[in-house]
């Protein structure tokens, strides 16, 4: 599947402004870009696969309880403290947010698997906090608990899938499996206020969201296995984690933004005949 997707012809759509066409297109290009594993692969100059390989027996039941947890942290804190005054400079809390996640990323790699429990969730919260910038940048009201949810839903994308087919991206495919999830956690919050994260309905949305994130987490995981690394090199896996969630995030929240403006078929139409086109 080719991913060089640029932009619709002239002619557009009718009733699109031209420079909403152009955010899809860039969102397009943002979410369907290579997966986690490809880009670490590319950064480090070794397949993931051989990571994999030196993994320790019973370490997917690790990623998972880790990757669980991390994001049951991550979703307490969208619901306390998220949602502050937007940045008044986004560039530089992207830059910082990088810094912090490369100096967690350091202790990953100097420990490896023994330290996923404790610098995962660190990371995690990081990385939302960035999400939750990127997601104010985009015209998101961060009072509002789906909104919130939102945030954390990103941890759930992660780039294209080779069962893509021109009918379905990943992209949408990802937020269809987790709408049910989804729109319950996000009934119960309108409810019952932003104060319960560990409700049986809160703690289900987490384990969909974990399912996904798991994936992006055992690569991260193998990555650091690969001989070369240590220190230096987890704080580089760190970086590209950080850098690909927040690729997600710009990508997600310009279509969120997009569905406000048009609606969520139109715009889910648009986006499915962009990478028609690009094929």
């Amino acid at each position: 599947m080719s991913h060089a997707i640029t932009r619709f012809p002239d002619s557009g759509l009718p009733g699109w402004a031209a420079e909403d066409l152009a955010a899809l297109a860039a969102a397009a290009r943002l979410l369907e870009h290579p997966s986690l594993a490809a880009r670490l692969a590319n950064k480090l100059g070794s397949p993931i696969e051989s990571g994999i390989r030196k993994l320790p027996k019973g370490w997917q039941e690790k990623v998972q309880r880790a990757s669980q947890a991390a994001l049951q942290q991550a979703l307490a804190l969208a619901l306390k403290t998220i949602g502050a005054k937007p940045s008044r400079f986004p560039s530089l809390a992207r830059k910082l947010h990088g810094a912090a996640v490369a100096g967690t990323g350091a202790v990953g790699g100097a420990f490896g698997l023994l330290a996923l429990p404790v610098e995962l969730p660190i990371t995690t919260g990081i990385m939302l906090r960035s999400i939750a910038k990127i997601a104010q940048s985009e015209g998101e009201n961060l009072a509002q608990p789906e909104a919130r949810l939102a945030c954390i839903e990103v941890f759930a994308l992660g780039g294209p899938s080779p069962k893509d087919d021109a009918a379905e991206s990943g992209y949408f495919a990802a937020r269809a499996a987790l709408a049910g999830a989804m729109g319950e956690a996000s009934r119960f919050l309108v409810e019952k206020g932003l104060a319960e994260p560990g409700a049986p309905v809160l703690v289900r949305f987490v384990a969909r969201i974990a399912q996904r994130f798991s994936v992006q987490v055992s690569e991260k995981a193998a990555a650091e296995f690969v001989p070369i690394l240590g220190a230096a090199g987890g704080a580089t896996i760190n970086v590209v984690f950080i850098d690909h969630f927040q690729s997600m995030a710009r990508g997600h929240f310009a279509v969120r933004r997009l569905e406000r403006k048009y609606g969520q078929g139109a715009v889910r139409a648009a986006y499915a005949s962009l990478r028609q086109r690009s094929r």
